[in-house]
């Protein structure tokens, strides 16, 4: 079965899509949406010059035949670019976040429970292949229970993006909802339970402060601690700085139970292409015992690599999956809803100077009294 793909936003991710899809076998690129030539023009340097462009959406799926539509706009724009895909019974992968607000995503949350296809989540993070082998581990009996897990990402500031609209916290939903919704899907996969309290600091100290906009300047911030507190007892960490590339090691995992520890290291990609490799590290409790490292080679199931330790190329084999066998969303809305809602009481947390409740959130009630 070849599963034909169109693309609503062509900018710098989706053209990443585009370059998956492109290497992925049974796969066709078939159409893009986007009204700006410029990621038009690359988005078909990528996927072939004779792929049709349309302005919008609704002009893409009214003349093409599709299987899956990709929902790669500007996080603000992402409610609205859904409203005409509920009407068709076509696949959907919305890019992370699912939206800015958890209102937002509640309303797509509730479209979504009506729609024929597939609705999955773009949060990537969790197909890197050394994250893949650190949540194995965490899993496996040998660490025992999970009780604290820390992630560290120390990189290099957010990239320019069409019109600059990653600048402003309005379109993005902040940047503990932009960029750290993958961390807060992470926890909750390693961490048992779910998360009941978030604890943050965090402030833009250096980066973007000597850039100005129409729309004014840049309110996003570049640094931030996050603690999450689980229903289970368990707690996670979030450290982040976006004005560290120095790192050799760009994001780090750890996750310590009650018999022992895990932890993965991730190069950034240009130490990647220098060679960097991941770093898995084991260790079990009480004297005697020694510590595991693993430099951890390519993916064997990685055809194109990317940005993201091939991550995307998998979640696409895994979406691909489903549509053939007419599966659910493994990454559903539930996942994209709690990771925005977990970024979001982070920034109310530091703005309020106090720690908050996901009941505050407004997170719909079967979500917060659970199965």
């Amino acid at each position: 079965m070849l599963i034909r793909y169109g693309f609503v936003g062509v900018g710098m991710m989706g053209q990443e899509h585009i370059r998956n899809v492109v290497a992925l076998p049974g796969a066709e690129v078939v159409a893009v949406a986007d009204p700006h030539e410029p990621s038009v023009r690359a988005a078909r340097d990528a996927a072939g010059a004779e792929v049709p462009a349309y302005p919008d959406v609704e002009s893409m799926i009214a003349a093409e035949q599709l299987d899956v539509v990709v929902v790669s706009t500007p996080n603000n724009t992402h409610r609205a670019v859904l409203e005409p895909l509920w009407a068709t019974s076509l696949h959907l992968m919305v890019e992370k976040p699912l939206c800015t607000t958890v209102a937002d995503c509640s309303a797509v949350r509730d479209a979504a429970t009506r729609h024929e296809g597939i609705v999955w989540i773009g949060l990537e993070y969790r197909y890197m292949p050394p994250v893949q082998r650190f949540l194995e581990e965490v899993a496996a009996p040998g660490i025992g229970r999970v009780r604290t897990l820390s992630i560290r990402e120390h990189r290099f500031p957010f990239l320019e993006k069409v019109g600059d609209w990653n600048r402003f916290s309005i379109n993005t939903g902040g940047t503990l909802v932009e960029k750290c919704c993958h961390f807060f899907d992470l926890m909750r996969l390693a961490t048992p339970g779910e998360p009941v309290r978030v604890m943050a600091s965090g402030a833009q100290d250096v980066n973007h402060l000597d850039e100005h906009y129409d729309a004014g300047a840049p309110d996003i911030l570049d640094n931030a601690f996050v603690i999450v507190d689980f229903d289970s007892g368990a707690r996670a960490m979030l450290d982040l700085s976006m004005f560290a590339e120095g790192a050799a090691y760009e994001q780090e995992l750890v996750a310590v139970g009650d018999r022992g520890r895990v932890g993965v290291q991730l190069p950034g990609f240009m130490e990647q292409i220098r060679g960097r490799r991941p770093l898995l590290t084991l260790g079990s409790r009480g004297d005697g015992w020694p510590v595991e490292q693993v430099e951890l080679s390519a993916d064997e199931r990685v055809v194109y690599e990317g940005a993201h330790h091939g991550a995307s190329y998998l979640e696409h084999v895994e979406l691909c999956r489903a549509i053939r066998s007419g599966g659910e969303a493994v990454v559903g809305v539930d996942d994209g809803l709690w990771s925005v809602a977990m970024g979001a009481a982070a920034h109310r947390s530091i703005d309020e100077a106090r720690p908050v409740l996901m009941e505050e959130m407004g997170l719909p009630s079967d979500l917060l009294s659970g199965p």
